[in-house]
Formats: C-alpha cells, structure tokens, sequence
C-alpha cells in the first residue's frame, strides 16, 4: 500500500471500487466529514451525454463508454473534493494515472459475497461489462480485482459497515 498524504495540486480523493461499493453515497457523507466539496463522475458522464449509464453502455457499447469516461475523467481539474467515479474508471489507465496526479485514490473494498448482497439486480445501474452481456457477477469482480490494487494508494475494506461507520473510517485511513 503506497501511503501519500496531500499535497498542493493533489488535495482531492478518488473513491474507486465495484459498483455497489458506496463510492456515491459514501463519498458524500465523507466529503461532509472532510469539510470538501462533492463530485459524482457518473453524473458528469450522465451530463455531458444527455443520457443515463445504462442508456449509454446499451447504446455505445463498453469500449465506446469507456472512451467517454477516460475523456471526462482525464480532464477533471477539481480541488479540494471527493471524487466518486464508476466501477470502471480502472479501465482506463490514462484517466487512472489523471486521477492519482490531482489526488489520493481510495480503494472501497468490498468482498464476492457482499457484492452480490449489494447488487442483487444491476441491470439498470450501468454496469460496464467489458466482456458483454454473459460476463457473471463473479466474472466482473475477477477482472476489476487487480486493476483496483494497482491503482490504490489507500485500501479501506467497507464489508458490513454503514455508510457513515465506512465514511469514519475512510476518513481515519487519509490522516
């Protein structure tokens, strides 16, 4: 685990992890906790294209999606805030190595098995599966995995916390 503390120009936090993780909503109650401000990636997304996740991976197809993302991501110059941003912003090494230049990534780790607690149904919630529509659950959290270690500077395991008990200690990991 690299441990970074802030620096000038690197004052953000990026909450990276499986959909269903708590990137969003625990990323608000943390940027409460932090005194920051907020910014959501799926919503950016969702903004500048005029249409939903879902309505996007359906439309483009996960390689096109994930281009959309890498160019959002990779042109946030944000500061001082928390930075939730999809499931798989990992994909995409350029937006990840943005990212890490303008603040600490955060890994919300959560296992297999509460994964699929979380995400009992997450054929609306824009998941990306770059392996297409047979691609399992089990599959998914494979691939993600290690792309997830690779980019954290900090890994917090979320499992069977609230949001604001995982907030704390999210939190507690950045000092």
């Amino acid at each position: 685990m690299k441990e970074k503390s802030f620096e000038p120009g690197r004052d953000n936090v990026v909450l990276i992890g499986m959909p269903g993780a708590g990137k969003s909503t625990l990323g608000i109650v943390l940027a409460k906790i932090l005194c920051m401000d907020f910014v959501d990636a799926d919503l950016l997304i969702q903004q500048s294209c005029d249409k939903s996740l879902q309505r996007l991976i359906d439309t483009l197809g996960p390689d096109a999606f994930i281009e959309i993302e890498n160019q959002v991501l990779s042109e946030m110059s944000f500061e001082h805030s928390v930075i939730a941003t999809g499931g798989s912003a990992v994909y995409s090494e350029a937006a990840m190595e943005h990212l890490g230049e303008i603040g600490r990534i955060v890994y919300l780790k959560i296992s297999f098995d509460e994964l699929k607690c979380r995400l009992a149904d997450f054929s609306d919630r824009g998941v990306v599966m770059k392996g297409g529509i047979g691609m399992s659950l089990r599959d998914l959290y494979d691939e993600r995995l290690p792309l997830y270690e690779k980019y954290a500077d900090i890994t917090v395991d979320v499992n069977d916390l609230s949001i604001t008990a995982a907030a704390r200690k999210v939190a507690a990991a950045l000092k």
